[in-house]
């Protein structure tokens, strides 16, 4: 067994050198891209034109990066233990994200996710190797706190109504800051104002602070200097405020799981002081929380200095009293815990009694504040949140629903997956009732769908092995070791866990934290010396042969993706600007040279081809269309945009029925878009009618029968959306509309179902009788009752007649129209 990184023995045989100026500098590089992350890699749900960009420069960095590893590793890596082996199997994720290109849902999102994959795997490779020098060790633990503790004022600043100057402090190079203030710091739903900070999305902020929290307090519990104590325990009060302030449920619910797993890894003297830390600056945060929820609700809405200043006063007086009362608790308290608890650390299972009662405290607490009038001490809205935890509430209900309809794709794409953004692709066609969510809320689900059940062992038997590891050589070993390697155990455990609920490893930024987390465990962990055999230089030559050919694959693959992402931006932006034909094509045209199935840049160049042919009425901007949306819906045949367009050329072309077409033989891709049915049950009606007046028999039977089903699968899926649970809201609407209402019931009396039509034609009919359509679904629905034999509904047929005299005569045109 090789001898631990850590501890009196802190550097390994083969890393006795000092650390060289080029090894300083890869650690700068890499805390550079560090700091630059958080703001620009945000959340890959799609086609984002505007914010794919930053997925290109990060691969490009991490790319650089990486090759600058290679050049200071080649001569010094070798395969000597299992620490080793984790570089050579990192490699494996991104490889497993290429496999699932082969039977990608979208190849724009496939290649996005592989571009994120192998920047976690270059993340990893480096960091793994970093870490495992004690010196930039600290450095990096401390410039990763001291990145979480900027993005935690950054978003009291804007929670606070200081957003023009937490704007500045990042425009000059982030791309979401629109009109000096950046995007959704502070968002707004159905419960009012949520903090998200840099993330836009407040539950995944929630795991960010929940993980920032635990380390924050094992820093303040392991640092030696009072300066290190002080800033440490300062920030506890912020980040609680901070999670309380994004009102997220699952934050608060998974907070204690985490903690009480992160227990079990201390000595007794240690989980006290944590309890005690954590009790002082909780009841501190608490306090606070009521008044900063009010003055930062009028804050964001109207600024005014004196709200702002009482505001900052509440939580750094806060903050600086806590930081006062922990400094004392470490400078008195905790040598006298470790005096009084040290000779009981030894005994077996010590350090399981506390943990067991951290249980039944968290239960006492949770029922206080949910159960108990206790609970009025919070702001409303967090009192709200807090009274909606259950199984039976609406988030929960929808959430049981992704998981099934998630295992459903499963199903289908079970080797390989779906590729990168699968879900995203896919959902609609899988969807148990008419939602909308890109995201399946659960990453491991995610992950699973997108490289199948082989990507999916490779991942969990990859970070399995790390985790088990470590735990096990942590069991083994004094803990003292280990003070390093449990930084990063807290942020990946943390983020992993609370990802069973939510998709923060969707956000680029959190993925980072999680592989460097893996990284510092991996350097941490017992590394067994692997066989002699091992160590053949082919190996270690193959490995970084592979490494640098495919990094500089990524490397020019991204360079050339970062001219295609401007080319497309720079079209798109054209478009609201200019109206040159060419100038506005060029830019489209390049972009999608280099990708033909960028979704968003063939949406834009077909459509300027049919506004021109219109214009014009030249073929060839139509042929243009063709072979722009053919190519791209060979790589993207889920994308509705581009349906839309190919739909848009039929029409154009003269083809209604090629048109009619791409809506009846995508309609199961999306089986709760109401307006993809409507539009459908209206093509077959026109079509049918037209069939029906050229004596086709056929065409109109094959039109009524599409029509008509159509039309079903609507009923079936209202009839169906009435099984949900009360609790759980349907999502989009669905229903029968009155354009749905017009054209089945005109199909059915078709077909000859008067009855069926009238009780159709009825459910779309309102008292506006100033509106034409609702004129002529009274008319269809008089004239079926006609034909059926039925007795007239008087007064529709008296308001009708109020509205129009000459319906009188259109209702008889109907009844005696033959079919």
């Amino acid at each position: 067994m090789s001898k631990p990184v850590y501890g009196k023995n802190a550097v390994q045989s083969r890393n006795v050198e000092k650390i060289s100026s080029y090894i300083w500098a890869l650690a700068i590089g890499f805390i550079v891209f560090l700091v630059w992350a958080p703001f620009q890699v945000g959340l890959f749900n799609g086609q984002q034109i505007d914010f794919e960009k930053p997925i290109y420069l990060s691969s490009l960095f991490s790319s650089l990066l990486l090759l600058g590893w290679v050049g200071l590793y080649f001569t010094r890596f070798k395969l000597e233990g299992q620490r080793d082996l984790l570089a050579v199997a990192s490699l494996l994720l991104p490889a497993t994200y290429a496999l699932s290109l082969i039977g990608a849902a979208s190849r724009y999102m496939a290649m996005n996710l592989l571009f994120v994959q192998s920047m976690y795997a270059a993340v990893f490779i480096i960091a793994l190797y970093l870490l495992q020098q004690k010196q930039l060790n600290v450095v990096i633990q401390n410039a990763i706190l001291t990145i979480a503790y900027v993005i935690v004022g950054f978003g009291l600043l804007n929670w606070l109504g200081s957003w023009k100057f937490a704007g500045g402090m990042v425009g000059w190079f982030s791309n979401t800051v629109r009109n000096g203030k950046y995007l959704d710091a502070v968002m707004t739903d159905s419960n009012g104002l949520r903090l998200t900070s840099i993330f836009q999305y407040a539950n995944t902020y929630a795991a960010f602070l929940m993980a920032f929290l635990f380390v924050a307090v094992f820093a303040l519990v392991r640092s030696k200097k009072w300066y290190g104590t002080l800033t440490h325990s300062f920030m506890l009060v912020p980040i609680i405020v901070s999670l309380l302030l994004t009102l997220s449920r699952g934050g608060l619910v998974m907070l204690p799981v985490v903690f009480i797993l992160l227990l079990l890894f201390l000595k007794p003297a240690q989980q006290i002081l944590w309890i005690i830390h954590l009790a002082i600056s909780g009841l501190a945060a608490l306090l606070v929380t009521n008044p900063l929820t009010t003055l930062g609700t009028e804050l964001n809405t109207a600024y005014t200095s004196s709200a702002a200043l009482k505001s900052w006063a509440y939580l750094l007086g806060a903050s600086a009293v806590v930081a006062a009362l922990s400094w004392a608790i470490q400078r008195f308290v905790a040598p006298w815990l470790q005096d009084k608890l040290g000779g009981s650390e030894t005994r077996k299972f010590t350090g399981m009694w506390i943990p067991l009662g951290s249980v039944v405290a968290v239960a006492i607490v949770a029922f206080l504040l949910i159960g108990t009038g206790l609970k009025s001490i919070l702001p409303d809205n967090i009192e709200t949140r807090l009274e909606n935890i259950n199984f039976k509430q609406h988030s929960v209900l929808e959430r049981f629903t992704f998981y099934k309809d998630a295992m459903k794709v499963v199903k289908d794409y079970p080797i390989l997956g779906s590729g990168g953004g699968g879900w995203a692709s896919l959902y609609e066609e899988y969807q148990n009732n008419p939602y909308v969510s890109r995201q399946v809320h659960n990453f491991f689900l995610q992950y699973l769908i997108e490289v199948g059940i082989i990507g999916f062992i490779v991942f969990m038997g990859f970070i399995g092995y790390i985790f088990f590891k470590y735990i096990r050589a942590y069991l083994k070993r004094d803990k003292d070791e280990f003070h390093n390697g449990f930084f990063f155990y807290i942020i990946a455990l943390s983020i992993l866990i609370h990802s069973l609920l939510d998709f923060n490893m969707s956000y680029a930024f959190m993925g980072i934290l999680v592989f460097i987390g893996l990284a510092g465990m991996g350097a941490a962990m017992d590394s067994k010396a692997l066989r002699q055999s091992w160590n053949k230089s082919g190996l270690r030559v193959g490995y970084f042969a592979v490494l640098t050919i495919g990094t500089v694959f990524l490397l020019f693959l991204s360079i050339n993706y970062i001219g295609s992402s401007n080319d497309a931006l720079k079209g798109k932006n054209l478009i609201s600007v200019s109206t040159s034909y060419e100038e506005i094509k060029t830019p489209l045209v390049k972009a999608l040279d280099a990708r033909p199935y960028h979704p968003e840049a063939a949406t834009y160049l077909s459509t300027l081809d049919m506004t021109v042919f219109k214009q014009t009425q030249d073929e060839q901007y139509l042929a243009e269309a063709s072979e722009v949306l053919t190519r791209a819906l060979k790589s993207e045949p889920y994308n509705k945009n581009l349906l839309f367009q190919l739909a848009a050329y039929y029409d154009l072309k003269g083809q209604p029925d090629q048109a009619f077409a791409v809506y009846r033989d995508n309609a199961g891709k999306f089986n709760w878009d109401i307006t993809w049915y409507e539009s459908l049950i209206n093509r077959a009606q026109t079509l049918a009618a037209a069939a029906n007046e050229q004596k086709d028999e056929a065409k109109k039977q094959e039109y009524l029968t599409a029509g008509l089903d159509a039309y079903k699968h609507v009923v079936d899926g209202i009839e169906h959306l009435k099984t949900l649970p009360p609790e759980q809201m349907q999502g989009r609407p669905f229903s029968v509309t009155p354009v749905i209402a017009l054209n089945a019931g005109k199909l059915q009396v078709m077909s000859g179902q008067n009855d069926a039509a009238a009780a159709t034609l009825k459910l779309g009919l309102t008292d506006d009788y100033n509106d034409t359509t609702n004129r002529e679904i009274a008319r269809w629905y008089l004239a079926a009752l006609k034909k059926e034999g039925a007795a007239v509904d008087q007064p529709v047929y008296d308001k009708l007649i109020a509205a129009d005299p000459a319906e009188a005569a259109a209702i008889e045109a109907v009844v005696n129209t033959q079919y």
